[in-house]
């Protein structure tokens, strides 16, 4: 069994030398005369604990508890110190050092001290062993729904690239779960425990994403009355999701490319170069490789970000997915709107399945909510499907209907029309803003529809 490195800081020769002596035969002992020679070894070696002086030349114990003590699996520090200096070692405690000593040192008392600190120590690693493995099982991949083959593949490379470091290009078509894919594999990564940050880049100007992702300095310009932390800072130690990456200025890009390169931001305003650690995770539904040929992206960034690419069919190439899509979000729905609908009608789901949902699963989950806010029954029927949908399917729509059933025709659909937009309004109290997106139209259709129907 290997042993604990222990690192011994002091000025004193003696006082080095003596507790090296005394630790030895237990612990792999490192020395440094001053805390800047520490901080190097520290650096190279996996330190358990330091013992340090308090008072030394140049930087002392205080200024060294006060940094290290912010480092992820930071070692333990123990103060040594002058019986006169007991309460500056206190305050040093209170900046995240583990404990003190008095000199002269009573080697039993340091023995049992680093022993308690050792245990400390084990503890700290199984209860960050038991954190990740709980968030591990978290892992947002019951949030991705679908039995077809290739998201059983999807899933698959998911696991794989979530234990790396490596950077993911998610692609697709909007909405088709780029984010859900991206927070699952952040889920699964060791990363789990730290943020997951999203940025979505087509909805902010160029000059306020560069403010976003790299942050500013106060008087960086007009407006910036004081410092701002850019979304990479906030996202350190953790994942960050650049959603939309194809929409970012030329500029940007070269700014971005830095950063992948060295690891480092700069605030806007600022000259100071700041380290992070950082697992970018990106999307995009453009062409990238299009458009490195066209010019308007480049290409080293690219290449950069297309470390690892997973592409996200549509809902069209993976039929087999949208039932179960389809009673998930039944599901939630149901229970957002206090409703009790447990199913939809063989007829629905027929027509439903014969979709090619454009939107694809976020205009199915849109849908599903809107039958499930006008449903009467607890049974979501052909009449509860959207007219957009049964309209788009024109003659599937017939095939779909039930023997008994009228006779579908125009005049069939647009009373049915009618009736779910007067349903709409009434919901959304007349407000016809809110009346559009709850149909999932624009304000203006719905403007088309009211004077076509007279209301």
């Amino acid at each position: 069994m290997s042993k604990e490195k222990i690192l011994i800081i002091d000025d004193e020769r003696n006082t080095r030398e003596g507790l090296s002596a005394a630790l030895h035969d237990r612990y792999h002992i490192f020395l440094a005369e001053s805390a800047l020679a520490g901080m190097q070894i520290l650096k190279q070696e996996d330190i358990s604990i330091v013992l340090t002086d308090l008072r030394m030349p140049g930087m002392d114990g205080m200024e060294l508890t006060k940094l290290v003590s912010t480092w992820e699996n930071a070692p333990l520090i123990i103060m040594l110190t002058a019986y006169g200096s007991v309460q500056t070692a206190i305050e040093a405690m209170k900046l995240g050092a583990y404990d003190y000593l008095t000199k002269p040192i009573n080697l039993d008392d340091l023995e049992m001290m680093i022993e308690r600190g050792l245990e400390t120590l084990r503890m700290r690693q199984e209860n960050q062993s038991l954190r990740l493995e709980l968030a591990q099982q978290q892992s947002g991949v019951e949030n991705i729904i679908g039995n077809s083959a290739i998201m059983a593949q999807l899933l698959s490379e998911a696991k794989q690239v979530a234990e790396a470091r490596t950077t993911v290009l998610i692609t697709g078509e909007s909405g088709t779960g780029k984010e859900l894919f991206a927070n699952a594999i952040h889920k699964m990564s060791p990363r789990c425990d730290q943020p997951f940050v999203v940025v979505h880049c087509a909805a902010l100007n160029e000059n306020l994403l560069e403010s976003e992702l790299f942050g500013h300095e106060k008087g960086a310009f007009t407006g910036a009355t004081e410092r701002q932390i850019g979304r990479f800072e906030r996202a350190d130690r953790g994942s960050l999701f650049l959603d939309e990456i194809g929409e970012i200025s030329p500029a940007t890009q070269v700014k971005l490319l830095r950063v992948l390169e060295n690891r480092q931001v700069e605030r806007v305003g600022g000259s100071k170069p700041i380290s992070i650690d950082v697992r970018l995770l990106a999307a995009t539904n453009r062409d990238l490789k299009k458009m490195v040929a066209e010019g308007s992206f480049r290409e080293d960034l690219y290449y950069r970000l297309n470390v690892v690419n997973l592409h996200l069919p549509p809902l069209r190439d993976r039929r087999e997915d949208i039932e179960p899509l389809l009673n998930h979000y039944l599901q939630i729905a149901a229970e957002d709107n206090a409703k009790k609908i447990n199913a939809f009608s063989s007829e629905a789901i027929k027509v439903l399945l014969s979709y090619d949902w454009p939107g694809n699963v976020r205009e199915l989950r849109n849908a599903v909510e809107r039958m499930v806010v006008f449903a009467r029954g607890s049974t979501l029927t052909l009449n509860d499907v959207p007219v957009e949908i049964r309209q788009a399917l024109g003659e599937q729509l017939q095939s779909a209907k039930p023997k008994d059933s009228i006779e579908v025709d125009t005049l069939d659909i647009k009373a049915n029309e009618k009736n779910v937009i007067m349903q709409a309004l009434t919901k959304c109290d007349g407000n016809r803003s809110k009346a559009s997106e709850l149909l999932g139209i624009s304000r203006r259709t719905l403007q088309r529809k009211l004077k076509e129907y007279g209301l």
